[in-house]
């Protein structure tokens, strides 16, 4: 590790009086890399849809390129289904649910459900190193953060598989059948966790649709249901474009829709299956506050804000992209806030040093370059990080804009970016006001040292999930959801098992 010039030279020099010393502690740390080997973990150069167990060739014979965002590299191609391919894999998935899983014993279930987190676990480094190179984020994230989440909804699911009367009291739950699951491109894999578990343990078969960009972990995880020995048929995957997203809503056979992505998609896909019978939940965008009061843990609730919104680069549609600061303290957590940034390190997603890693897509970045330039044009001001951006791959620094109302673009739409609004506020009732003034209602933080105003804010938060003094902790025994145009339905606990059963 190297340090500084100007630190390395005043600790060199001992005869400087220790109190005249002045050590610059806020300094950024030049780290030697320390890259994540992806060597043994070779990409086929060639990714086939996964149908009634077996990998097979698109009916088009069409392709498209999936691109490393931080190199701008191809790393294979993924088939394209069309409609033809999401209808064999509907069958395969009704035939398997008639024949198979949906008559298995439900201890049987569960058992193959542990098979697949163990398996999981066990590739957990491969894995990890698959989701960074094809999404972008840091493998810090991906192996400290996703990874683990992803057996532990496995686990927690496999568990339930044996126990659904006790899970609902005086019901009788039974599956609905063929369930059909579009999963974004943030989360590629634990999102695909959070839909399969649940809806395997409650004995439904699925057709899964992974986002375009971000396909070959759900594929590899196809490899895993393979060696686990799940019965062919019990999870399909279909890759491509929104048309074959489309085709699988549409589809007269599928029982249950479940979705996760941007609100304009989903109110699209709402209209699709009304009056259908389809089962329907959706967790779409979100425009989440960070509330920080003047009796907050300052430090504290830096570190949050910057973990909310910095450290998985606003790519989480909770992410607390709009910060709100009670006045006495605003000059402070600027300061600090501004500080901060600096030290966060921009670069090589597979290097175990990087805090901010690529950006999805190039379409992804000229939008929150769109929506930075629009908050400017109306009067905002500029904070980054100075930092030199890699010349090749899809980068955008860290980023917070002061002088923001709730009448700019930015405040008010969703970037999927690591850029933060900073606002103010005098009250707990203005507060109350600014945070619920958003068409979005999926997340809130509040930082205090007030348990009573802990509660009282969270009882008129108009968000599905709340963190206190905390920000993007999740566990596979908490429901996660939102109101309004964030969708309904919850996804994780007993709530997600819920959305998978028909109750008598």
């Amino acid at each position: 590790m190297k340090i500084t010039r100007n630190l390395l030279a005043t600790i060199s020099h001992p005869i400087i009086p220790l109190k005249d010393r002045r050590l610059n502690f806020g300094a950024k740390w030049d780290y030697t890399p320390s890259l994540e080997d992806a060597k043994p973990y070779s990409i086929a150069p060639r990714h086939e849809l996964f149908i009634n167990g077996k990998f097979t060739a698109p009916a088009s014979g069409h392709y498209f390129p999936s691109i490393n965002p931080a190199t701008e590299q191809p790393l294979t191609e993924i088939a394209a289904a069309n409609a033809a391919d999401v209808d064999r894999a509907v069958k395969s998935a009704r035939r398997a649910y008639d024949r198979v899983w949906g008559k298995l014993p439900a201890r049987e279930r569960g058992k193959y459900l542990y098979r697949i987190a163990r398996l999981i676990q066990e590739k957990a480094r491969e894995l990890a190193v698959l989701e960074t190179v094809d999404g972008g984020k840091p493998i810090k994230e991906s192996r400290d953060i996703d990874l683990p989440l992803v057996a532990a909804h496995f686990f927690y699911y496999a568990g339930w598989a044996d126990k659904l009367k006790y899970a609902f009291p005086g019901k009788t739950p039974r599956p609905l059948g063929v369930a059909g699951q579009i999963i974004p491109w943030n989360f590629p894999l634990l999102m695909a966790a959070w839909k399969i578990a649940p809806a395997l343990a409650c004995g439904n078969t699925v057709v899964l649709k992974p986002a375009e960009t971000t396909s070959i972990t759900a594929l590899r995880l196809a490899q895993i249901f393979q060696e686990a020995g799940l019965p062919d048929g019990v999870v399909n995957i279909v890759t491509g474009a929104g048309v074959t997203g489309a085709a699988l809503v549409q589809h007269p056979d599928i029982n249950k829709i479940a979705f996760t992505g941007s609100t304009e998609v989903g109110k699209l896909i709402a209209k699709a299956v009304a009056g259908s019978g389809k089962k329907l939940t959706l967790e779409l965008g979100g425009k989440a506050a960070n509330i920080i009061f003047e009796d907050a843990p300052l430090d504290q609730a830096i570190e949050g804000i910057i973990a909310g919104i910095y450290f998985n680069q606003g790519h989480v549609c909770c992410a607390g992209s709009r910060l709100l600061v009670q006045e006495g303290i605003y000059p402070q957590v600027v300061k600090k806030l501004r500080d901060r940034i600096q030290t966060l390190r921009v670069g090589n997603p597979l290097d175990k040093n990087t805090d901010i890693g690529a950006i999805n897509s190039a379409a992804q970045l000229a939008k929150i370059r769109e929506l930075v330039q629009s908050g400017l044009a109306e009067g905002a001001a500029l904070q980054q990080t100075q930092c030199t951006l890699p010349a090749k791959g899809y980068w955008y620094p860290p980023t917070f804009l002061t002088g923001v109302t709730h009448a700019h673009r930015v405040a008010q739409e969703e970037i999927f970016g690591p850029v933060l609004s900073v606002m103010t506020f005098r009250t707990p009732e203005e507060a109350l006001e600014r945070a619920n003034n958003t068409p979005y209602g999926l997340s809130a933080g509040i930082w205090t040292d007030k348990g009573s105003k802990i509660f009282k804010m969270a009882a008129k938060l108009q968000a599905g999930v709340i963190w206190a003094n905390c920000y993007n902790k999740f566990d596979p025994t908490s429901p996660f959801g939102g109101y309004q145009e964030s969708g309904f339905g919850r996804e994780g606990g007993l709530h997600g098992l819920a959305a998978y059963c028909r109750l008598d």
